[in-house]
């Protein structure tokens, strides 16, 4: 028997556990602005206080109210008139939203803030290698090893397997051990698949065409999403990126005649809408599948 701790469900009501939700998704959203900056700038994210990249003036408290300051300003900034980017609010309110989603359909449960840092830093890793191309290893690293501190714990405090691929593995692979050493298995395996998976395609392409398909961003950011989700869910959300993204190349191909989208879009983006996909309807899918050879 799991121990576990109470379902927080019962002690905020649904309504305003949302609204609380998005407020604080909002505000990590800010805050995940900074990381986009400063990041690949190889800036402290922390020191000095947010400043204006345009003309360096610090940003007031009251100019740096989510998604509220940015119209209230007009998009310029207060000292230099100076076009603040769209990025802006479009990270706050894409930070909210996934925030209330994740909220509503897993349920306000101890292993939510779990959740809620894997996806803010699914975020911050989609518009980093929007605008930069990289994977920064100061998230993909520490995502790693969050991911291995979330499978020791989430299935006790929650009070059950949790994790898609633990119950499979406690009935097969790691029948009759610890749950806590299941899970690292699983974790083991995943990111295994995940980080491996990538590099393989990568190394086979490079040796075929002589050109570089994959960086290794993209199998470190694979490995993490892999040790959080377990090997079924990691190869979905491959699928998923796979998918999304030659849909999207296909479309800008013909929209912009181009033959060859090599390097335009980065590949990451792609990794981490399917990685988000497969956080909220990984499972049904996974099932789903699986029936069809019942």
């Amino acid at each position: 028997m799991i121990a576990a701790l109470p379902n927080l469900n019962l002690l905020i009501p649904s309504p305003y556990s949302y609204i609380i939700i998005g407020v604080l998704g909002a505000i990590i959203g800010s805050f995940l602005n900074v990381v986009i900056h400063r990041l690949p700038l190889e800036e402290s994210i922390l020191f000095p206080n947010s400043r204006c990249p345009s003309c360096g003036s610090v940003i007031a408290f009251y100019d740096n109210l989510p998604v509220i300051s940015y119209l209230m300003l007009g998009a310029r900034c207060r000292s230099c008139k100076k076009h603040i980017s769209a990025r802006y609010p479009a990270v706050e309110l894409l930070t909210a939203f996934l925030f209330v989603v994740v909220t509503w359909h897993h349920g306000w449960t101890p292993a939510l803030p779990f959740d809620l840092i894997f996806v803010g830093a699914l975020v911050a890793l989609i518009f980093i290698d929007a605008e930069h191309m990289i994977l920064p290893n100061a998230i993909t690293y520490p995502g790693i090893v969050f991911a291995l501190v979330a499978r020791l714990t989430i299935p006790y405090v929650v009070g059950e397997p949790h994790f898609e691929d633990l119950p499979g593995l406690m009935n097969g692979m790691f029948s009759g051990w610890p749950v806590w050493a299941a899970s690292l298995g699983g974790a083991f395996i995943g990111g295994l698949i995940g980080g491996g998976s990538l590099w393989l395609m990568g190394w086979i392409w490079e040796k075929l065409r002589g050109v570089e398909a994959m960086g290794l961003g993209d199998v470190k950011m694979m490995c993490m999403v892999g040790a959080y989700f377990g090997w079924r869910l990691t190869i979905l959300t491959i699928f998923l990126g796979v998918l999304s993204g030659s849909l999207i190349g296909l479309v800008l191909m013909m929209r912009q005649g181009k033959k060859d989208m090599q390097m335009l879009l980065p590949f990451g983006i792609f990794l981490g809408i399917g990685s988000i996909l497969a956080l909220l309807v990984g499972p049904q899918i996974v099932e789903w599948y699986a029936g069809q050879f019942r």
